[in-house]
């Protein structure tokens, strides 16, 4: 048995969350005693917070992080509207509400630590639209980028499954099932707004409603944003498209292959466990230099 193998398991509680909004998420709690800092992992679009237990694990077994938080945005599997909810839920309540409300959830674990954030995907994206950036000594961005089509590959597929499939789905069902490629069953007003941004060269920038220029304009928070090579989200352009945003935050890029990591990697795949011990370290040992 190795001394990481012999290391306490971390002590995991789910806990309900409520927003300022009044809506109920889940999240799981992972629990330490180490004296490293805490943090929060925000998912990627209509991916479950289960995805990434076993790195939250990681972070407070084997690095000593004082506790990690995962959390699914409402509409996301566990985090289903309350009944007698009426107010349609939008793809910006994931920003606007979600990410501050289990932020909050997780200073509470201990009350003036420092927190650093994870986010993939539309993880990163909350960072400048939750409002609260201050609260995160670094923050790491796993294939985050914009949503516009134009910039995926291949492009006209994924116009498809948005577009001409997603859609029609929402508006005829109400929701769009996971079973077309994007990741968890979505309500139709959290995927339209999604596919509306998307089909803007400017994504949400272009979207008045969001102000989303100022508020990643005041972002000061290192970032460490990661790209893989074989991402067909996340290219080189999708994520110039979102990071020359962030002005005043001080970014290094890296970019990852499959040939560093020893195998695929994709739009997801950073956060399987066969990746522990080429491409998370680098990437913990940065969260943990504050």
């Amino acid at each position: 048995m190795t001394e990481q193998d012999a290391a306490p398991t971390p002590e995991r509680r789910d806990v309900a969350i409520t927003t300022a909004d009044g809506f109920s998420l889940a999240s799981t709690v992972f629990g330490g005693r180490g004296d490293g800092p805490l943090a929060l992992i925000s998912s990627a679009a209509a991916v479950p917070r289960g995805f990434y237990a076993r790195f939250a694990e990681h972070l407070v077994k084997h690095h000593g992080f004082r506790a990690a938080l995962t959390y699914d945005y409402r509409g996301v599997s566990g985090s289903m509207a309350p009944p007698g909810w009426r107010r349609p839920m939008l793809m910006r309540d994931w920003a606007h509400f979600d990410m501050p409300a289990a932020l909050k959830t997780l200073e509470a674990q201990a009350p003036g630590h420092p927190v650093v954030g994870i986010g993939q995907s539309f993880g990163g994206q909350v960072l400048a639209l939750g409002g609260c950036a201050d609260h995160f000594r670094r923050y790491l961005m796993v294939a985050t980028m914009t949503g516009y089509w134009g910039n995926t590959k291949p492009r006209y597929r994924v116009f498809s499954q948005m577009n001409l499939v997603g859609v029609p789905l929402a508006l005829l069902l109400g929701k769009v099932p996971g079973r077309i490629g994007l990741g968890q069953t979505l309500p139709g007003t959290i995927f339209r707004e999604w596919a509306r941004w998307g089909r803007h060269p400017d994504y949400f920038f272009a979207d008045p409603t969001m102000d989303a220029v100022r508020r990643f304009a005041e972002v000061r928070t290192p970032i460490l944003a990661l790209g893989m090579t074989d991402d067909p989200w996340g290219t080189p352009r999708a994520q110039h498209a979102l990071l020359k945003h962030y002005t005043q935050a001080p970014t290094e890029i890296r970019w990852l292959s499959p040939d560093e990591a020893g195998g695929p990697i994709g739009h997801l795949g950073f956060f399987r466990q066969q990746f522990r011990d080429t491409l998370w370290q680098p990437a913990i040992s940065w969260l943990q230099d504050i």
